[in-house]
């Protein structure tokens, strides 16, 4: 099983919309990309909190494949490739881990 993590730190205002309005789409698609994706497994997407540090990164995908083929079919299925054309406009910087859940 392999954990796939990314985190988004976002603008505070891209494409005419402020950081916390941005983040919920993110998180809307991300569920929606979720659901047209059968090959994502245990999917979580969190948006921090505003209780929460505001030095964090704003939104967080944890989610799970059955290996790395089934993680790089995820990256290059075309709805993947529209969420990232979606998003990059909104991202300051991004991180990702991927690694093999013992």
């Amino acid at each position: 099983m392999i954990k796939h993590v990314v985190c988004w730190k976002l603008y505070e205002e891209a494409l005419g919309k402020g950081k916390q309005r941005n983040a919920e789409m993110i998180r809307e698609r991300l569920q929606a990309l979720s659901e047209a994706i059968p090959t994502m497994h245990s999917v979580e997407i969190g948006v921090n909190s505003s209780r929460a540090s505001q030095d964090n990164y704003d939104v967080t995908l944890l989610c799970e494949f059955d290996d790395f083929e089934t993680l790089k079919a995820y990256q290059e299925h075309p709805e993947h490739q529209a969420f990232v054309e979606f998003v990059t406009p909104l991202t300051e910087h991004v991180v990702n881990v991927d690694f093999e859940k013992a």
